[in-house]
């Protein structure tokens, strides 16, 4: 199975919106309880495009299985080196690599635009991300306890950070 990464086009926002709408409904990635809209989601893809932040996709057999992101990560100046990502692949589409090939790419673009450092926030309970951006290089910088409130139990969210290299 070949798999292409690629910008987003308008044409990807629903099926990026049934990744996010999956996720909110059945697990921890998203802390949010209510699904998105599609109005909800392209207003979101168009303020990405307007603040010239990279939406990528995976595609496989012309069809969008995953999709990531970033973003300045606080809203102050004095943050405009640092970004936060997020990626998310089809619930049918994991243990194919297209996680790693996203975050390839967010890499690549976030080094080439001249940001210092990418910051994730994983949810505690998820080893398979934590784990998964360890072999990134990112490290642990910490962790907020019971900072979220989903599916009847207190959530913990874990800050890792990967220090960009300037070629």
């Amino acid at each position: 199975m070949s798999i292409i990464i690629r910008p987003a086009e308008t044409k990807d926002v629903k099926v990026i919106l049934d990744i996010i709408n999956h996720e909110i409904l059945h697990s921890t990635v998203v802390y949010d309880y209510q699904e998105h809209t599609y109005a909800q989601q392209l207003s979101w893809f168009e303020k990405k495009l307007q603040d010239n932040m990279p939406v990528i996709v995976a595609e496989s057999e012309e069809k969008v299985v995953g999709f990531g992101t970033f973003g300045i990560f606080r809203p102050w100046d004095a943050y405009q080196f640092s970004v936060e990502h997020s990626i998310y692949t089809h619930h049918n589409s994991r243990g194919m690599g297209i996680g790693k090939l996203i975050m390839t790419e967010l890499i690549r673009l976030a080094t080439e635009k001249g940001y210092h450092t990418m910051i994730a926030g994983v949810d505690a309970s998820n080893k398979g991300s934590y784990e998964f951006h360890k072999k990134f290089g990112f490290q642990e910088i910490g962790t907020f306890k019971e900072v979220g409130y989903k599916f009847d139990k207190w959530l913990d969210l874990i800050f890792m950070q990967l220090f960009l290299k300037k070629e």
